[in-house]
């Protein structure tokens, strides 16, 4: 039950069994991936382009920022956690000049601050987390992006934890990235990107400094025919498999279900825990996100997370400087179950007592 990866229900692993199919001559895999890509939209409901890239999330979030930056652009990169603050560090690696706008980890993303930084610096594109997994926050993103696209800015988001679990506005996002190995519940090792008409153009007018990272040779890929259509690198094809069963698992369910049991399975997780008093890391249930559930457990978080473990319960800590103040319970994709999350809490109870 740990915040990704999740556990894969056994339909995706028979999937993934699936002989191969040759993606370089073959054209019903052409015919496959585009179909994939489809499915893809329908869940984040969109009409972005959307590629998978053979990597695990990382590869989405690096890929982005380096085919879209050059020299000297500024930043801004808006955070309450470990993971917004590691955009600063990949914007900085590509030559990027970051400026970090950061708020407390218990609370949302500092709206406040953002329209006064838009006064005082010219920006070429934001970048910003909606589900801060390591302390269970979920961001709202629609004041923030009505600020950045009135000023014209860029938006890469990483929706990592919560694409396929809550509702994304990725329609509104120039660069959205997710990963296979959360709220999709497929194996690890593919990042999904959906992009925006006026990413693609910037893309086109930047000189690309990176090869595999760089997102260009994606931009002109032809899937419309009939012949088989080599994409830009062999793509893991077994992964592929599993990822579409896992999505034909949402849509067959209907996403309006799947976001309902991610906040059914939530709430449950939550009022369990207060039944132990244990407090909730987010300042309050408005901002907790429906995919994973971060409790304080100050100075024992390993200890009861070790403890868990030999009861057949694996859960999460925090990251960093929250290593064992953090207890995180994951309930994104196939675990947001409430008779998997109530015998998780139960099992928490009696390592408790």
């Amino acid at each position: 039950m740990t915040p990704g990866p999740t556990a894969i229900p056994e339909s995706v692993r028979s999937a993934m069994a699936k002989p191969p199919q040759n993606p370089d001559v073959d054209p019903a895999f052409t015919a496959f991936y585009r179909d994939l890509q489809e499915k893809l939209q329908s869940v984040d409901h969109t009409d972005h382009d959307i590629h998978v890239l053979s990597g695990e999330g990382m590869l989405g979030l690096e890929a982005s920022l380096a085919s879209i930056l050059e020299p000297g652009d500024q930043v801004l990169c808006l955070a309450n956690g470990r993971y917004g603050r590691g955009f600063a560090d990949l914007v900085d690696l590509h030559g990027g000049e970051p400026v970090l706008v950061e708020g407390p980890s218990d609370q949302g993303l500092p709206v406040d601050a953002i329209a006064d930084v838009l006064e005082n610096e010219s920006f070429t594109a934001a970048t910003m987390v909606h589900c801060e997994t390591p302390t269970g926050v979920l961001n709202d993103l629609d004041e923030i992006l009505d600020h950045l696209q009135t000023a014209g800015i860029l938006t890469v988001v990483d929706a990592v934890s919560s694409i396929g679990g809550v509702p994304v506005p990725v329609d509104r996002i120039d660069l959205c990235l997710g990963a296979s190995q959360k709220c999709f519940s497929a194996p690890p090792g593919l990042a999904t990107l959906a992009v925006s008409d006026r990413a693609w153009d910037r893309i086109a007018a930047v000189e690309q400094r990176s090869f595999y990272t760089s997102l260009e040779p994606w931009r002109t890929l032809d899937l419309s025919g009939d012949e088989a259509v080599l994409l830009p690198y062999t793509p893991p094809v077994s992964n592929l498999y599993a990822l579409d069963a896992a999505l034909d698992r949402l849509l067959d369910e209907g996403m309006a279900a799947v976001f309902d049991r991610h906040e059914r399975a939530a709430e449950r997780c939550r009022s369990m825990g207060r039944a132990l008093d244990l407090e909730l890391h987010p300042s309050s249930d408005a901002i907790a996100s429906p995919t994973v559930t971060a409790f304080r457990i100050e100075g024992s978080a390993t200890a009861l997370q070790r403890r868990l473990a030999d009861r057949g319960v694996v859960v999460a800590t925090g990251l960093g400087d929250l290593e064992d103040d953090i207890l995180r319970v994951g309930h994104m994709g196939h675990n947001a179950d409430i008779e998997k999350v109530e015998r998780t809490m139960d099992a928490v109870a009696e390592t408790l007592n």
